[in-house]
């Protein structure tokens, strides 16, 4: 259980109870932070690869 998504989702699971207060609207954004820090984890783990949605398109 020491592994970087687990770790990413806990870190984005934190920040979003920081971040709230309560309510719906609270809990939709602890929602959406933890899938992000679960996506980083991921990512770091080499499970998914978001380099092509921070890669920036060339044009021209």
């Amino acid at each position: 259980m020491n592994n970087n998504a687990t770790i990413g989702l806990i870190v984005g699971l934190l920040l979003a109870i920081a971040a709230t207060t309560g309510g719906f609207g609270g809990f939709i954004l602890a929602v959406l932070l933890g899938a992000v820090g679960l996506a980083v984890g991921l990512h770091r783990d080499g499970t998914i690869d978001l380099s092509g949605l921070l890669r920036s398109r060339n044009r021209g």
